[in-house]
C-alpha cells in the first residue's frame, strides 16, 4: 500500500467511526435497539456474501480459524454495538455512552501488556491519560445528565458491556486472528452476531419497525459506511499496528462526532469541549508517536 495512503487510514477510519451517531440518532425513534441492529447485521452479511462470491474470495482454511474470527465478530460487534444501543435506548445521553467507553483505550493498554505482550512506553500511557482527559472535557461540555440516581444503573449497564466487548474484541483478534481475508471474514463476523442478536429480539422486543425514510438512510448508512467501510479500515488497522496504537484512535470519535453534530444538528460546542478536542489530539499523537 502506497504510504501516504496508509497515513491516512486512521484519519479516514476515525471519520467513518465518528458518524455512527447519525443511524443512531435518526434509526432509534423508528425501531428497538436489537430489532435495528438485527435487520442491519441481516443486510451486511447480504451484501459481503454477494461480494465474497462474486469476487471468489478466499475463506479460512480450517472450522478453527473460521471459529476465532466468529467469535471475535461477536465481541468486537455484538457486545459493542448491542451494547450502545440498549443504554442509548434506555436514556443513557450519548455523550456519557461515549465517555465510558471511551476508556478502551486505557484498558486495551493494560491488556496489550499483559495478553500480548506489548511494550506500553511511558509516553503511550501519558497520551493515553491525556486523550480520556479530552474525552471527559468534550462530554462534560456537551451532555447534561439529569438522571435520577435510581436509574443511572439501569442506563449504565449496558454501555459497560459495550465496553468490555470492544476491549477484548481488540485483544482477541490481535492474539487469535489478527489477518483474514476481509470479504469472508466479514460474513463470518457478523453471521453468528445476526442468529445471536436476532434471537435476543425475538424474546425481548416486538420487532416493529416504521420504514419512513429517515429510518432506510440510517440503515443504509449504518450498513454501506460503517459495518462495511469502517468496520474493514479498523480490521486493517489492527492487522498492521499495535493494539494499544489502534485503541487510541478511540480517543478522537466522541471530538470529532461534537464537530459533526455541531454541524448537521446544530449542538453547541463550549469552550470546554473544544479545549477537550485539542487534549484528546494531542494524548493520541503522544500515543501513536511513541
Amino acid at each position: 500500500m502506497n504510504p501516504r495512503a496508509q497515513a491516512l487510514l486512521p484519519v479516514f477510519f476515525v471519520l467513518l467511526w465518528s458518524t455512527g451517531f447519525i443511524g443512531a440518532k435518526l434509526g432509534l425513534p423508528h425501531a428497538e435497539p436489537l430489532t435495528f441492529l438485527s435487520v442491519r447485521y441481516a443486510l451486511v452479511v447480504a451484501v459481503m456474501l454477494l461480494v465474497a462470491l462474486a469476487s471468489r474470495a478466499p475463506w479460512p482454511e480450517d472450522w478453527r480459524s473460521a471459529g476465532h474470527i466468529a467469535i471475535n465478530g461477536l465481541l468486537l460487534h455484538g457486545l459493542y454495538l448491542g451494547g450502545v444501543f440498549v443504554s442509548i435506548d434506555h436514556g443513557l445521553p450519548a455523550g456519557i455512552a461515549s465517555l465510558v467507553v471511551g476508556m478502551q483505550p486505557l484498558l486495551t493498554a493494560v491488556g496489550a501488556g499483559w495478553l500480548l505482550g506489548e511494550r506500553v512506553s511511558s509516553r503511550q500511557w501519558l497520551g493515553l491519560a491525556l486523550g480520556f482527559v479530552g474525552v471527559a472535557l468534550v462530554v462534560g461540555g456537551r451532555a447534561q445528565l439529569g438522571i435520577p440516581a435510581g436509574d443511572l444503573w439501569h442506563m449504565l449497564w449496558p454501555a459497560l458491556i459495550a465496553l468490555f466487548g470492544i476491549t477484548i474484541g481488540t485483544l482477541y483478534q490481535k492474539r487469535f486472528c489478527p489477518k483474514f481475508e476481509l470479504r469472508t471474514g466479514s460474513v463470518i463476523q457478523f453471521l453468528p452476531v445476526f442468529i445471536v442478536t436476532g434471537f435476543i429480539a425475538v424474546q425481548t422486543e416486538t420487532l416493529q419497525i416504521e420504514w419512513d425514510g429517515r429510518f432506510i438512510f440510517a440503515l443504509l448508512w449504518l450498513v454501506l459506511v460503517l459495518s462495511v467501510g469502517a468496520v474493514s479500515l479498523l480490521n486493517v488497522l489492527i492487522r498492521q499496528g499495535s493494539a494499544t496504537n489502534v485503541a487510541s484512535l478511540f480517543y478522537l470519535t466522541p471530538p470529532v462526532t461534537a464537530v459533526i453534530a455541531w454541524a448537521l444538528f446544530d449542538e453547541t460546542l463550549s469552550p470546554m469541549a473544544i479545549a477537550g478536542m485539542g487534549v484528546a489530539v494531542g494524548g493520541v499523537w503522544l500515543a501513536r508517536r511513541a
